[in-house]
């Protein structure tokens, strides 16, 4: 069998695969410290479970609209305003198969062959293969600490060149978990439209971002960037990354091609999840998200303050996610090398630079503290004795 030029290119993304040994490696027997996916431990709010064991009571769960159960999109709309600051009309959310369809349905309607895109280096990996697969030139652009490793305006610019589309953009990111300054986001946004450039914004993590130093809720580019792409999901807010489930709020133009394509791609995202995810947005389940984006922010502490008592470098601090980039050149080793290492002798999964661009990657890896407090205390415990072994 001949395989795609185009699948042969991919890569693999080594977060799953460091994820996959580790469950060897529990398989054999050993305590395996997992820090290398973006996975939250908490699970999904109490109430959508309960709304899925009613909805398994025998009744049927037929396909709805390519766009998702109105009334889903309706507390979405909500939930932007009220999260986010930034009105939306219901009409304009599109409910996804996760995050991932999202970002595919958005890429397949808006590149063709030979298009360049601009993205961040380092920058989530997946959104570069979803441009790829459709014929797209994909342009890493190399950042550093003092853009907290994200695009500014002044890339942007100094990259963009006769055959630029658009930029995909994510705020937080993953794997830095830090964030655009607002205002600079709606500056770099205007300056793509003004080249004619459509604007992809993850904000997958925004609602996990710290506040404003005056208190001001993170905000979406929705509220001064009407026609940018926004990408979100439940799975990282909410704790529901299995369920499998997103959303996506785009131009009134570009909603019928949206569903013209998910029509055509996977009918409609998962009939049970909708319903279910329903129940997010009762007081009672946002107060509960809440309560663990402040248990993410003392995670954070906890990771930062012993990685500088390991002597491990966090070149910049996140403000969001649950992730810190760490520049591991100091150990001597590759941040291949420091992660095959880490997994063998220490029984900690981490993710290597590799994964996420090029200008970092040898220096760079990426630990998420998605998992518990006690797993993360007994992970840095672990590091910090491996590397203290390196320097023996």
């Amino acid at each position: 069998m001949r395989i795609s030029a185009r699948a042969e290119a991919v890569t693999p993304f080594y977060a799953m695969e460091f994820g996959k040994r580790a469950a060897e490696l529990e398989a054999g027997g050993a305590d395996v410290v997992k820090l290398s996916i973006g996975e939250p431990d908490f699970g999904a709010p109490p109430a959508f479970l309960a709304a899925v064991r009613e909805l398994t009571d025998g009744r049927p769960l037929t396909y709805t609209g390519a766009l998702g159960l109105p009334e889903l999109r309706v507390a979405i709309a909500g939930f932007c305003a009220h999260r986010f600051g930034a009105e939306v009309d219901p009409e304009r959310v599109v409910v996804t198969s996760g995050a991932s369809a999202a970002l595919l349905l958005s890429c397949a309607g808006l590149i063709d062959p030979g298009d360049e895109v601009l993205v961040a280096d380092p920058s989530y990996p997946c959104n570069r293969r979803f441009a790829e697969s459709f014929g797209a030139h994909v342009r890493l652009v190399p950042t550093t600490p003092a853009t907290r490793f994200q695009l500014t305006t002044e890339l942007v610019a100094d990259a963009w060149g006769a055959h630029t589309r658009g930029v995909m953009i994510a705020s937080p990111s993953n794997p830095t978990g830090t964030s655009v300054p607002y205002d600079e986001l709606v500056r770099m946004c205007r300056a793509v439209e003004e080249r004619g450039g459509w604007r992809i914004v993850d904000e997958i993590y925004l609602g996990l971002a710290d506040d404003d130093t005056d208190g001001t809720p993170p905000r979406s580019i929705l509220a001064d960037d009407p026609g940018a792409i926004v990408i979100n999901s439940f799975s990282k807010y909410f704790g529901m990354t299995g369920w499998r489930l997103g959303w996506c709020v785009v131009p009134e133009d570009f909603v019928p091609v949206l569903e013209r394509l998910a029509q055509n791609y996977y009918i409609c995202p998962p009939t049970p999840a909708q319903y279910a995810a329903l129940e997010c947005f009762t007081p009672e389940s946002l107060a509960l998200t809440e309560a663990r984006r402040e248990e993410f922010r003392i995670r954070r502490e906890l990771v930062v303050e012993g990685l500088a008592r390991i002597g491990l470098d966090v070149p910049v601090v996140p403000d969001g996610a649950f992730y810190v980039y760490i520049d591991v050149a100091s150990t001597g080793l590759t941040s291949a090398e420091f992660c095959d290492r880490a997994l063998s002798e220490a029984h900690v999964s981490l993710t290597p630079g590799k994964d996420f661009g090029h200008h970092t990657a040898d220096d760079h890896i990426r630990l998420s503290y998605a998992a518990s407090a006690d797993e993360l205390s007994e992970g840095l415990r672990r590091l910090g004795e491996f590397v203290s072994s390196l320097g023996g």
